[in-house]
């Protein structure tokens, strides 16, 4: 309660604020009530499924004048053999994968229209789930989510984000496992290239008294990774217990990964990818990355009536891990003097960090009329630090484990919000979402170069949303929307000297067409923003994305999403994502001079990003399909300079499903297989860039820029099968 109180006194040093932000929500209610007075009376005695109301503050519905994609259990199960979430989600609109190891399995990414993981809004079951400092989301923590996984939402452009940090280009929302009526047990095996396997056991005791059940699910990943010795070891938990009645949803549950990956994020230089494109430039034995997070979630959703509901979230999360690193010859300054000059030595950097979480939220729902109002606070508090584990040439008074720094921060972030879907007329519905956000940011002691990192930062922030949606007919309806995001800068930024925020405005315009045969989402978005951070291509010492403050910037682009049903034997997933993504004037240091590029591409987003799946089922319960990706060329710096040009790539794998009912002993059994890369393409999907500078007598400036470029090769063919046996 304590953090609590603080927060409470930051935001009464936000008066002002609150007083256009109260304005505003009277002004929403205003509107919401009035259109309720005109409105046709529809049946209000629709009941939603009690474990989808916990995600109502974060997700939207299918004629929500937001841009997204639904991605349900059935869905993610076909190609759940292994690999992580955002592998999953590589064959959805705008979205562009990678993996540090190249297997999809470990240390993977996803972007969404060019924007990076640290724009991209996690929740799960409502509850922020990246990290508070980076921003960033570490799927490697969440090792077989997909396994606990009820359905998924991803929203492109600002959507409708309410909790955490604010999404920039995007945001996933996951939902886990519903409860379920009948009891049941599930065991899953799977293997394939690179020594690649996944054990998975799930358990449901069903309803029990027609109210109470229990369910768990363990799973072990391993995967040695297409680059050498890139392995990934992944050790997981889901354990949920609930109680439900008629109008009451209380669910207690904890989830948690234990994660040994061996380092692979320095990537290889052009000459190795010639080389060898499997290599690991890294030799000690242990050079790992050994990471412990455990989440403790409680959610109670209590409907009055027809009309009232309320929700209620409570999360702690413990996270607690290093990376242990060999450093040849270093210089004693910069681990504090333990160690002598020119010394070899082992050093384990710490993290030690504890995140709080309150969400609350009450519903009403009348006729066509829905108006959420809630809260999200949270606190986090870290511990950085880094040991001296062992030294060629330590010195007389140092001890194993002694730190070279340490460094503490804590981050309060609370946010208000309150957002209404009504009728205007009979075929047009408004949407506003409103939402005042507050952080405090504070740190203190050394970052790892050892130099003083003191921050004292506060942002408040107004995150309005509008937009309308003109229902033609059943089958056809249009929307558009206005939203507007501010971000405050993460850790690293600080660190570079970067303390202002940045904005985006978000204008979507979007047609949907829906038939029992087809389904067609097409969309325009114009993304403008003021102080984006844009990556800069290079990495920090830990293989972070570095950022920096691009001025202004836009992104324009029009996507296409369809599914066709041609008959009962073949259908058809195709999505295209058309963009123009750029800096505008920008400027870089080239040669000794601060040089005006004019417009420039933004790094790492691709104008041309295509996805495609064919589904064949040539008999009940069979599907074979063909699954295609092509992104194209992208730059890895933001200077369009031809060092940095990423290769387009085109890649195809198959997936095939067969679902097979016994009539004793299992109540089905799913065989699945995945060959990824059937045409052995030798392909990289991510890379890093940048620039330094040398003396140079011949140049007219005395200084010549020289450029260095990294690259992440991803795996040529390779499979995995499995076999999952239900009870």
């Amino acid at each position: 309660m304590k953090n609590l109180f603080k927060n409470l006194s930051f935001l009464r040093r936000q008066e002002s604020h609150q007083k256009k932000f109260v304005a505003a929500l009277i002004l929403l209610v205003t509107i919401g009530i009035n259109a309720q007075q005109n409105q046709k009376v529809q049946d209000s005695t629709k009941t939603e499924k009690l474990d989808e109301v916990l995600v109502n503050a974060v997700r939207v519905d299918a004629d929500s004048p937001i841009t997204h994609s639904n991605v349900s259990k059935e869905e993610l199960a076909k190609r759940n053999l292994g690999q992580d979430i955002p592998v999953l989600l590589n064959f959805l609109p705008s979205v562009v994968t990678t993996s540090d190891a190249g297997a999809g399995v470990g240390y993977t990414g996803i972007r969404v229209r060019g924007t990076d993981a640290t724009r991209v809004n996690v929740t799960i079951n409502g509850i922020p789930y990246n990290d508070p400092e980076s921003q960033g989301t570490f799927w490697v923590n969440l090792g077989d989510f997909a396994s606990s996984t009820e359905s998924l939402q991803l929203q492109r452009g600002v959507g409708t984000s309410t909790n955490g940090s604010g999404a920039f280009g995007a945001s996933i929302n996951l939902l886990t496992d519903a409860f379920s009526k009948e009891a049941s047990a599930e065991i899953a095996n799977s293997f394939g290239s690179f020594n690649t396997r996944k054990h998975t056991v799930k358990v449901s005791t069903g309803l029990l008294n027609d109210h109470f059940e229990i369910s768990g699910r363990f799973s072990n990943i391993y995967s040695d990774g297409y680059v050498d010795r890139a392995f990934t070891d992944l050790k997981s938990y889901f354990i949920q217990g609930v109680y439900k009645d008629d109008n009451t949803l209380i669910k207690a549950l904890t989830f948690g990964n234990t994660e040994q990956t061996y380092q692979s994020w320095f990537g290889l230089t052009a000459e190795q990818l010639k080389e060898d494109r499997r290599q690991n430039p890294y030799t000690y034995e242990n050079e790992t990355d050994n990471y412990w997070q455990d989440h403790y979630q409680l959610h109670w959703n209590e409907r009055f009536d027809n009309n009232w509901s309320t929700n209620l979230g409570l999360n702690y999360t413990k996270g607690k891990g290093y990376f242990e690193q060999y450093k040849p010859e270093e210089s004693a300054e910069d681990f504090n003097n333990l160690i002598e000059y020119n010394s070899d030595v082992i050093v384990r950097r710490w993290l030690d960090n504890d995140f709080y979480v309150l969400n609350a939220n009450v519903t009403y729902k009348e006729n066509a009329l829905e108006i959420i109002s809630g809260i999200s606070w949270s606190s986090y508090t870290g511990d950085h630090f880094g040991e001296v584990i062992w030294g060629s040439d330590l010195t007389a008074n140092t001890e194993i484990r002694d730190r070279y720094y340490d460094g503490d921060a804590t981050k309060n972030d609370f946010s208000v919000f309150s957002k209404a879907t009504f009728k205007l007329a009979e075929k047009i519905t408004g949407f506003i979402d409103l939402q005042g956000r507050f952080v405090s940011y504070k740190t203190n002691g050394l970052n790892s170069d050892r130099d003083e990192f003191v921050t004292d930062a506060d942002f408040s922030f107004f995150n309005p949303k509008v937009g309308l949606t003109y229902k033609h007919c059943d089958f056809n309806s249009f929307y558009a929307s206005y939203a507007r995001a501010n971000r405050e800068p993460n850790r690293d930024d600080f660190e570079g000297g970067v303390t202002e925020n940045e904005t985006l405005n978000d204008i979507e315009l979007g047609w949907r067409y829906n038939s029992e045969k087809a389904s067609i989402n097409t969309n325009i978005y114009y993304m403008f923003y003021q102080n984006q951070l844009v990556l800069t291509g290079e990495l920090d010492d830990v293989g972070s994305p570095l950022r920096a403050t691009s001025g202004k910037s836009y992104r324009l682009g029009l996507e296409v999403d369809a599914n066709i049903q041609f008959s009962k034997y073949f259908s058809t997933s195709t999505n295209i994502a058309l963009s123009s993504n750029k800096n505008k004037d920008f400027s870089s240091s080239i040669n000794g001079e601060v040089v005006n590029l004019g417009d420039t591409n933004i790094s790492f987003s691709p104008d041309l990003v295509i996805g495609n799946a064919l589904n064949f089922f040539p008999a009940e319960r069979l599907q074979l399909s063909l699954l295609s990706k092509y992104v194209g060329e992208q730059y890895m710096g933001n200077t369009d300079n031809e060092e940095s040009l990423l290769e387009s790539y085109f890649v195809n794998d198959f997936n095939i499903n067969y679902e097979i009912k016994p009539n004793k002993l299992f109540k089905s059994i799913v065989l699945s297989g995945l060959v990824n890369n059937i045409f052995n393409k030798k392909y990289v999907s991510n890379g890093y860039f940048g620039s330094f500078d040398f003396d140079d007598n011949t140049s007219p400036t005395g200084t010549t820029t020289g450029y260095f470029a990294g690259y992440y090769p991803q795996a040529t063919t390779n499979f995995l099968v499995g076999a999952t046996l239900k009870f």
